[in-house]
């Protein structure tokens, strides 16, 4: 008689280990991918920083050449490309909030919290 009564609490209690079980390989398997897709995007900016850089000096160093042509005076020119980057950097400085620290918040949630949004639609 005493197994009539604890049979049901035991499966019950070994259904409850396994469905805690599988939630834990779920929420593995969420962080996962998205810091697997995180990773991915920053590896991404950092190739793209990179070799956009490469390509800013060159055409910097360009315009330093032409302009100090134009004018007979190098240096003249140097300080005419670095007040441009100087007024560029202040633009950015200035509109950091907008264009980099919302956006990152935005794409770090949309990775992180993507699957619910879709699982609540279907």
């Amino acid at each position: 008689m005493d197994s009539r009564l604890t049979q049901p609490v035991e499966e019950f209690g070994k259904s409850a280990g396994e469905y805690i079980d599988l939630r834990i390989d779920e929420l593995k398997l969420k962080t996962a991918k998205g810091l697997s897709v995180t990773l991915h995007r920053i590896l991404l900016a950092v190739l793209f920083l990179s070799l956009g850089g490469i390509v800013l000096t060159t055409a910097a160093f360009g315009c330093i050449l032409l302009i100090g042509q134009l004018m007979h005076n190098y240096a003249l020119g140097a300080f005419l490309v670095s007040a441009f980057f100087l007024v560029l950097l202040i633009v950015l400085v200035l509109l950091r909030k907008k264009l980099f620290i919302n956006g990152l918040v935005k794409m770090f949630i949309g990775l992180f919290f993507e699957e619910k949004d879709e699982e609540e639609e279907d």
